[in-house]
């Protein structure tokens, strides 16, 4: 396993809270292994507890026109413009499978325009890159081409608060030297071997 970080220490699943350890032995249930950034922001239990308290609501809602596949999308790239590298390899992963494009992450992140996605997507990401580089210039003219793809005032608040929560995520994780686990590198880019 990939070391979580080069200057904070990862938390020992045994002496966290039940709360805590028990939501993260769901998820290596799901997944299979233990995402870094579970045992590295749980050195702050509190903490922990808002920040994916926060991630869930923005991330699991069912409202909206957001799909799953967008939702990753928008973190992949501004993640990319931070250069966050757990943020891109981990969501880069999950957009690979959402989306069931294996080559669609890495070409976000090097270059959303041109990447294979729709006229839809790059409006929203035209949006969500202005607020993670340039918010203090967002203008009501900035609504009426997510209008015209279809997206709600709602759905505009979702690709805002995405980039935003995952600004403060990049910092985090770049900051304290966070690195992606080895699994991610390679989720989403084969099919799945069928079972027996």
């Amino acid at each position: 396993m990939t070391p979580v970080s080069s200057r904070y220490p990862m938390a020992e699943l045994a002496h966290l809270p039940e709360d805590i350890r028990d939501k993260i032995l769901e998820v290596q249930e799901k997944a299979g292994f233990v995402p870094n950034v579970f045992l590295a922001l749980a050195r702050r239990p509190a903490e922990w507890r808002a920040f994916f308290a926060y991630h869930d609501a923005l991330m699991l809602k069912e409202e909206g026109s957001l799909t799953k596949g967008d939702r990753e999308m928008i973190v992949t790239v501004t993640s990319a413009a931070n250069q966050c590298l757990y943020c891109v390899v981990a969501h880069g992963a999950l957009l690979r499978i959402y989306e069931k494009k294996p080559m669609v992450a890495d070409q976000v992140a090097v270059n959303w325009r041109k990447a294979d996605i729709s006229m839809r997507q790059k409006a929203m990401l035209e949006f969500a890159m202005k607020v993670c580089e340039r918010s203090h210039e967002i203008d009501n003219a900035d609504f009426p081409p997510l209008h015209a793809h279809g997206f709600s005032d709602e759905d505009i608040w979702d690709i805002a608060a995405i980039t935003a929560f995952f600004g403060l995520s990049n910092r985090m994780a770049s900051f304290s030297g966070m690195q992606p686990n080895d699994e991610f590198y390679l989720m989403g880019r084969l099919p799945r071997e069928k079972k027996a």
